[in-house]
């Protein structure tokens, strides 16, 4: 299974994790969470995303999201990248999220593709008056 690790500024990788374990019901044992804060050490802040992504890795590789691409979270996400083993993915969201859980007893590759078009096709414009319920 793919582990996922979630890096984002603040509070908003656990809230997108809550999320996430709303909507599927449980809670995903192949999911961590790291926030990053402007005063962490950018060194520290590393070696702890890189013991996550060891802890999650069990043989099938590891997702990692971050939130805002050329930020601190991403940044760190970039230097944990390993081609085909671990893979990095900026602009989280909770469809992006959602669907990476879903497609992670696939492999890597896959997760990452749905991941990404998740992410892609949860962003919507609302016209007033539809629903897609």
């Amino acid at each position: 299974m793919v582990g996922v690790l979630i890096i984002t500024h603040g509070n908003l990788g656990a809230s997108l994790a809550g999320c996430a374990e709303h909507i599927l019901g449980r809670v995903p044992d192949n999911l961590d969470v790291m926030a990053v804060d402007k005063n962490d050490d950018p060194l520290q802040a590393f070696e702890l995303a890189s013991s996550k992504v060891s802890a999650l890795d069990q043989g099938d590789g590891v997702l990692v999201l971050a939130d805002i691409f050329g930020a601190t979270p991403s940044n760190i996400a970039s230097k944990l990248i390993v081609p085909g083993r671990v893979e990095a993915v900026a602009g989280v969201n909770v469809p992006m999220l959602v669907r990476a859980l879903c497609y992670s007893t696939q492999s890597l590759d896959v997760t990452v593709s749905k991941a990404v078009t998740g992410g892609l096709e949860g962003v919507l414009y609302i016209i007033p008056g539809e629903a897609n319920a």
